[in-house]
């Protein structure tokens, strides 16, 4: 595992960092530390128009291979460049789905044909995607899918009925991928597909869900008849569950480094806090900060232990345990910087009475134990996939 930087990253370091200073300002000075966890409602458009300002300037999907589109950056510079930007106070992307997950899945299972078609929209920060996996009925219970996908061979295109949950920025999407059974009968894992499926259609309902912090970034996404081209499936009719899983792998690489700095902004603006208004005179407020930087620590070294494996989508043992730990210390992230707030943190002063970032942070936190695999879930993986613990035979009752 390598935990330092070479005097040549180092360099890129800088010319990053030359970048981001001098281009998010004028127009883009507003985005700074905006439209993160919480705050991703905030300057849909203008946050667009800076991803396409910095895809003409070559700073988006820096990871991906050049004949893909991307700048075929190392993981070491991969790293940087979502260290640097975080710590610059780059904007949430509004495209993080498309090229942090739809982007690899399509380089990795997708055709010649598919690549063409998905990645520049993907590469040029023009096309939008968002992620169909959650079901009301299936909670984090991937593979209890019921959502349907029959192909019309009359018409050559996939029909999709159904209803997908938590969809993050549905309402912000051109595409949509969504596992779907495919196979009538099947169960579990088995006779689900991989399918891309254009959001701009009479079939298709979005419906937003309203959060603790009065935002609605994700949404109910409810399919009737919804159609996509025969061939906007990837990979076979039953490798769904493959690609989904691979595709898992992939939101837990790089990107990861450059949450970290995010979480790392969030608790720089905790000590600032606590150091004016005295919270930090309290020892147990200290250790608790103490507590927290440890765990930060903690998090970016198994983030490189991680980054140090194989890069091709496998979901590593390091990565199994990654979710748990950032969402549960984030947790209690949310609550200590309603502690160093005292009754502040109970406090909107001034109308319109929004949030404050941080009490914005707090509330968000609660739903980081739950999406993305419940807790519960990532204990269950753990100790099937990680440990090999054999399972419990059910009992019925």
């Amino acid at each position: 595992m390598k935990i330092s930087f070479s005097p040549e990253d180092e360099l890129f370091r800088a010319e990053v960092a030359t970048w981001l200073k001098g281009n998010l300002t004028g127009e883009f000075e507003q985005l700074r530390f905006r439209g993160g966890p919480g705050d991703e409602h905030r300057f849909p458009e203008e946050r667009k128009n800076w991803e396409q300002h910095m895809a003409k300037a070559g700073w988006l999907c820096v990871g991906w291979p050049e004949e893909c589109g991307g700048r075929g950056l190392s993981i070491n510079q991969q790293v940087i460049f979502n260290e640097e930007y975080a710590r610059a106070g780059g904007p949430g992307h509004m495209g993080h789905i498309g090229e942090g997950l739809a982007g690899p899945t399509i380089i990795a299972f997708g055709s010649e044909e598919q690549k063409k078609r998905f990645l520049p929209g993907i590469v040029n920060g023009t096309e939008y995607w968002c992620q169909g996996y959650s079901e009301p009925s299936a909670g984090s219970d991937l593979a209890n899918v019921k959502t349907r996908g029959v192909l019309n061979e009359s018409t050559g295109q996939w029909e999709i009925s159904g209803q997908k949950l938590w969809t993050s920025l549905a309402h912000e999407s051109d595409w949509c991928f969504v596992i779907a059974r495919t196979e009538p009968g099947s169960k579990g894992h088995k006779g689900l597909s991989f399918l891309l499926v254009p959001m701009d259609q009479p079939g298709i309902e979005v419906r937003p869900i309203e959060q603790l912090t009065g935002t609605s970034e994700f949404n109910e996404v409810f399919f009737d008849n919804a159609i996509t081209d025969a061939s906007n499936i990837v990979g076979k009719p039953g490798d769904g569950w493959k690609i989904a899983m691979a595709l898992l792998g992939f939101e837990r690489g790089v990107s990861t480094l450059g949450q970290q700095m995010q979480f790392l902004n969030e608790m720089d603006e905790i000590i600032r806090i606590a150091k004016e208004n005295g919270a930090a005179e309290d020892p147990a407020i200290r250790q608790r900060i103490a507590d927290a930087w440890i765990g930060l620590r903690i998090m970016r070294y198994n983030a490189l232990r991680m980054l140090s494996g194989s890069q091709d989508g496998a979901l590593q043992k390091e990565a199994m345990i990654y979710k748990l730990h950032w969402a549960t210390w984030h947790a209690n992230l949310g609550k200590l910087a309603m502690d160093v707030l005292g009754p502040e943190s109970e406090l909107l002063t001034e109308g319109p009475y929004e949030l404050t970032r941080l009490q914005s942070m707090y509330l968000f936190t609660r739903s980081d134990t739950i999406y993305g695999g419940s807790n519960e879930i990532q204990r269950n993986i753990i100790a099937e996939r990680a440990l090999e613990m054999p399972r419990e035979p059910r009992v019925d009752r």
